[in-house]
């Protein structure tokens, strides 16, 4: 390894033959003592985080910043935000799939959670592309500082570049926790304010887009007025004023409510799970396409969520693990800036007859508290059962919970919760679908096109339910 140590890995399952492993550790002995003879045992600790390499106010001025995508319907607004802020910021994603997935695993181990691979194979894929001076090139990342593995993606992105004799490229970790400082890299509040604006804007986007256009009466009205509106949120987002911010929210609920659709009624098929997974299109094989596709419409929860979860754990962790009560103010603080930044929106959907207000982050944690306990925060922990509550609540009882394989967390509050959601939620369709390089697209699709049939099926029952309550009626008249 880097450090000079030796390791050997074992994978013990209920096969009684353990000849492999035996055969394994005599292999990790005869190593060790050849290393002994050949005075080979110097262990040196090495660690990115202290070697890495820091982006500069100078860097600041005239490099390029690699941003890897994770949801086109949000990401395309913070990448104008970053610009407008003084940072030449350009997005990745939009090559080719399959083979960022192979540049992924070439670079990171095939047993890393999938959204790692994919991550860096964006990155790998761009800087190898020549369309960049591997001089004047930095990458930016969000760092979770977590349990989850999704906080090591900084050290995968790093151990890449080195691999690839890159390593004099800066990595630009954001985490909420602040774990490394870069003194190019500074967060004004008018870049706090622009970012927030832009994850809004997203959520208002992704909210009305997928509830309108599985009925749109023309095809292709939804996808241009959201190119419209998108267009115009991207040039706001240069002065960030909050009352222009306000005006274009009002503006495009009012639209969406008013743009003609079909008076037909469609299974609602809520998508949760990893964050990445849930919202690249990539990395869950265009599952919003697929559900349209196969005459459903998709429900996303809202990515501003995710950053109230995080703010909303402190409380727990003061009462239960001595977190700072300072902290949690501050917590508590951040909450209620997002919640006015959001409230517009939510007045907007109050007002209209087809969107509905979004659950506040207190709101969500009272639906999880019956099902898990709200000390899962590895990942998503409590939040994503949270979620899947939510969209039950919201009529929408199909679920697709997306989740990358192996990925502990998602596994415990995603896919480990779901019979008792079921207990809690007779009506409730769920069905978890593992993603990761090697998952067969054929089976995923199966098992997607089961639950489907499951939905239209209850479409149809309550169909007919409504129809004979009405032939009764009639009757009795």
């Amino acid at each position: 390894t880097k450090s000079g140590k030796i390791y050997t890995v074992l994978k013990i399952d209920e096969v009684n033959n353990l000849g492999a492993a035996r055969i394994r550790i005599r292999s990790l002995l005869s190593a060790v003592k050849d290393r002994a003879k050949k005075n080979l045992n110097k262990h040196e600790i090495k660690s990115d985080a202290y070697e890495r390499v820091i982006f500069t106010e100078e860097m600041k001025k005239d490099y390029t910043i690699l941003m890897p995508q994770m949801s086109p319907i949000h990401f395309g607004m913070l990448k104008a935000a970053l610009n407008y802020n003084g940072y030449n910021v350009e997005l990745l994603g939009s090559g080719n799939d399959s083979h960022e997935v192979d540049l992924g695993l070439k670079y990171v181990h095939n047993d890393a959670c999938y959204p790692s691979i994919i991550v860096v194979g964006q990155i790998m894929e761009a800087l190898q592309s020549g369309k960049y001076d591997l001089n004047k090139v930095a990458v930016f990342i969000s760092q979770t500082g977590g349990g989850c593995r999704a906080t090591n993606y900084v050290n995968f992105i790093r151990r890449a570049l080195a691999k690839a004799g890159m390593a004099q490229i800066p990595v630009i970790a954001l985490s909420v926790q602040m774990l490394e400082k870069n003194p190019g890299m500074k967060y004004t509040p008018k870049l706090v304010i622009s970012l927030l604006q832009a994850v809004i804007y997203g959520d208002v986007f992704q909210k009305v887009v997928y509830r309108t256009r599985p009925y749109e009466e023309v095809v292709g009205s939804v996808n241009a007025l959201h190119k419209k509106w998108e267009a115009k949120c991207i040039k706001d987002l240069e002065k960030a004023s909050f009352k222009t911010f306000k005006k274009n929210i009002r503006d495009i609920v009012h639209e969406f409510d008013n743009i003609p659709l079909k008076d037909i009624n469609k299974p609602r098929v809520g998508i949760v799970g990893e964050i990445l997974v849930k919202y690249l299109p990539q990395a869950n094989n265009y599952l919003v396409d697929v559900l349209e596709a196969e005459g459903a419409e998709a429900v996303c929860p809202e990515l501003v969520d995710f950053f109230l979860y995080c703010s909303y754990n402190s409380k727990y962790k003061e009462k239960y693990f001595g977190e700072s009560k300072i902290k949690t103010k501050l917590n508590n603080l951040a909450i209620r800036f997002i919640e006015f930044a959001r409230s517009e929106a939510n007045k907007a959907y109050a007002k209209s007859k087809r969107f509905e207000p979004t659950h506040s982050i207190e709101t969500l944690g009272e639906y999880a508290e019956p099902i898990v306990s709200l000390g899962n925060q590895t990942g998503e922990g409590w939040f994503l059962t949270a979620e899947m509550v939510s969209l039950i609540k919201s009529g929408a009882n199909n679920i697709v919970c997306a989740q990358p394989f192996a990925c502990l967390p998602n596994h415990i509050v995603g896919k480990g919760t779901i019979k008792k959601i079921r207990e809690a939620y007779p009506e409730a369709n769920i069905v978890a679908i593992d993603y990761d390089p090697g998952a067969s697209e054929v089976n995923q699709l199966n098992r997607i096109k089961l639950m489907l049939s499951s939905a239209h099926k209850q479409i149809e029952d309550q169909k007919d339910y409504q129809e004979v309550k009405t032939l009764e009626t009639v009757t009795e008249s």
